[in-house]
């Protein structure tokens, strides 16, 4: 069965300039259990994370600031949302989240986080909404539980994961690769083991030619036994933030290279969400809905 990790606290409410790109987390899971693609068995709620698996991604001190809300006023400003004690709270959540899937990914093939992608998360800071590195905390607890050895992390978020590319850029057993908008934030990257970065406006076929070469080359050399994949559908046309050229067809198709690929090569794929601000909701909750049609359609 398709699990997928969503917690309440994930439609955190905020000031209303950032309200609209929290709708998302709302509106899916419940167009998935209207369109009958997944039923109440499916979802799971997450729990606190415990601070050992933060910690072994995460610097003491600044998880200590960030959790007493004692953060320099720099260091807040750079995270972009108003800090408070739910928001720490929902990032610790989605973290559990991440790490409940990658168990349940183990055992089934695959699993979700309707939330999580926090890729702009770094070791000692955090950036761009992002405070915990959800999918880096996942790989470190699969590595201390000996679940996985070799790591593989496809980040295809139309901004980079820079947070990502410097938690394990002097770690060979989680490779990072990432590609994005060569325009889009971070304007300064850091260097993933693998960076490809596209022209505003990059269309369907180009993108898709680059994935569908890439990832099998990927494969075949880092041979991992875990892969982390970050959905974000920001690479869309429509999208407020992003420059990339994707229709709605091609996000599905690049959700369903990705998945096709790892269940042939029966490689466990954990899926965060990352992002969506297309100006219609509708078409932001369409896109992330297809990765989790695809997911039930390939995998069970």
């Amino acid at each position: 069965m398709l699990k997928i990790a969503f917690h309440p606290i994930y439609k955190h409410p905020l000031p209303e300039k950032h309200r609209f790109p929290m709708l998302k987390y709302e509106l899916l899971p419940q167009q998935l259990l209207h369109e009958g693609t997944c039923t109440a068995a499916n979802f799971f709620e997450p729990d606190i994370v415990n601070d050992t698996a933060i910690l072994a991604v995460h610097d003491q001190n600044y998880y200590s600031d960030l959790v007493n809300l004692n953060l320099k006023p720099s260091a807040a400003r750079k995270i972009g949302f108003p800090l408070s004690k739910e928001l720490v709270l929902r990032e610790r959540i989605i973290a559990d989240g991440t790490i409940k899937c990658c168990e349940f990914a183990i055992k089934n093939g695959i699993a979700m986080n309707i939330a999580g992608g926090t890729h702009h998360a770094y070791t000692n800071r955090g950036e761009a909404f992002c405070m915990l590195n959800d999918q880096a905390i996942g790989a470190r607890f699969l590595q201390s539980e000996n679940l996985a050895e070799k790591i593989l992390i496809v980040d295809l978020d139309v901004h980079q994961g820079n947070g990502t590319a410097e938690i394990f850029q002097n770690d060979d057993s989680v490779f990072t690769f990432s590609i994005h908008g060569a325009s889009n934030y971070p304007f300064k990257k850091e260097a993933s083991d693998l960076d490809i970065s596209l022209e505003k406006g990059t269309d369907d076929k180009t993108y898709l030619s680059i994935l569908k070469k890439t990832l099998p080359e990927l494969l075949a050399t880092v041979q991992p036994d875990f892969i982390f994949y970050l959905c974000g559908v920001d690479i869309l046309a429509s999208d407020k933030l992003g420059t990339l050229g994707m229709s709605l067809d091609g996000c599905l198709e690049r959700d369903r290279f990705v998945l096709q690929t790892c269940y042939n090569h029966k490689i466990p794929v954990q899926c965060s969400m990352g992002g969506g601000y297309s100006a219609d909701i509708k078409i932001i909750v369409e896109a992330h809905a297809n990765t989790f049609r695809l997911a039930q359609e390939i995998f069970f």
